[in-house]
């Protein structure tokens, strides 16, 4: 009998994290012959590569040929770009331009995620064409990370995203999840930023848009530079908090807005809400509602077991 082998390679970098997954298990679902890499997490499942070693990356991309290449491995937290700056420049900008240059060698489609954290959120909505200017470290160097791409990949494309929940391994890994305790001990009031306007985004959404880019672009070689997707429900962290309690029938009157700006940590923009309409004009896109993902996200981390039967029965 036939056996149905997909002629379609990717490579996923950042296989191992929240986004990384999500990508990785949408390709594959889609009939493509998808391979991970990771590093510290990646045995057994995905190829152990370090993106900083470049003979590494070089041997994976000739042996394997992909014809995309997703690059999801990124230094992300804020904070820890702040004070490891040098090991963040080194992953998010120089790897990913060596990364640019081994995708153009073998002529792979590259698909950079970038972030939302490259406007300083003064006026969006932003479209692909606005002047980024980022406020903080994280978002220069993955600003420089886009341009290093570009320069060394003409024909890559840039997708920038904004903050991501999903199907998590831990609460911390996503910074919407990571509230979930705050939100199930209601025992102690719990101080949540509501000044910070966001665009919680599924991962599962993201994946759908880099499949369906890659796959768009295999028919038509213009399809290429810097593009947008986000959710498009507007939330402070309070109202993804109060969204929470709600879709897990939790209370949330001890769950306090805290509406000045944030004075520790790196410097967050207001509102860098992006224009998606690009994307939407190419019939690209999904969108998950925000209670249907998160309640699918977390409700494994459920404290209360008896819930676990009755949330979805």
């Amino acid at each position: 009998e036939d056996v149905d082998i997909p002629s379609r390679r990717v490579l996923i970098t950042g296989a191992t994290g929240l986004l990384g997954r999500a990508v990785f298990k949408e390709f594959r679902e889609n009939n493509w012959n998808a391979v991970g890499c990771g590093y510290r997490r990646a045995q057994p499942r995905f190829e152990q590569v370090n993106l900083l070693d470049s003979i590494a990356v070089h041997d994976i991309i000739h042996d394997f040929q992909p014809h995309v290449i997703v690059h999801c491995a990124a230094e992300r937290r804020p904070d820890v770009v702040e004070s490891q700056p040098d090991a963040a420049s080194q992953l998010n900008v120089a790897a990913s331009a060596n990364l640019a240059k081994e995708a153009a060698g073998v002529g792979a489609f590259l698909i950079y995620i970038s972030t939302d954290y490259v406007f300083d959120g003064t006026s969006p909505p932003y479209k692909e064409t606005d002047v980024p200017n980022p406020l903080n470290l994280y978002g220069k160097t993955k600003l420089e990370g886009e341009k290093a791409v570009l320069e060394n990949n003409e024909g890559a494309a840039i997708l920038r995203i904004p903050v991501l929940y999903g199907e998590v391994e831990r609460l911390e890994e996503s910074a919407v999840t990571v509230m979930f305790d705050k939100v199930q001990f209601s025992n102690k009031s719990a101080n949540m930023d509501h000044w910070q306007q966001r665009f919680p985004t599924n991962v599962k959404d993201v994946a759908a848009v880099c499949r369906q880019l890659a796959e768009k672009r295999m028919l038509d070689p213009s399809v290429k530079g810097t593009f947008h997707w986000s959710g498009n429900e507007q939330m402070t962290k309070y109202e993804m908090a109060c969204a929470i309690a709600d879709a897990f029938n939790l209370p949330s009157s001890h769950l306090r807005p805290i509406t000045d700006s944030p004075v520790v940590g790196a410097l967050r923009p207001r509102n860098a809400q992006l224009d998606c309409s690009k994307l939407e004009m190419l019939g690209i896109g999904q969108r998950t509602p925000f209670r249907a993902g998160i309640k699918e996200s977390l409700w494994p981390f459920l404290v209360d077991k008896r819930w676990r039967q009755t949330v979805f029965h």
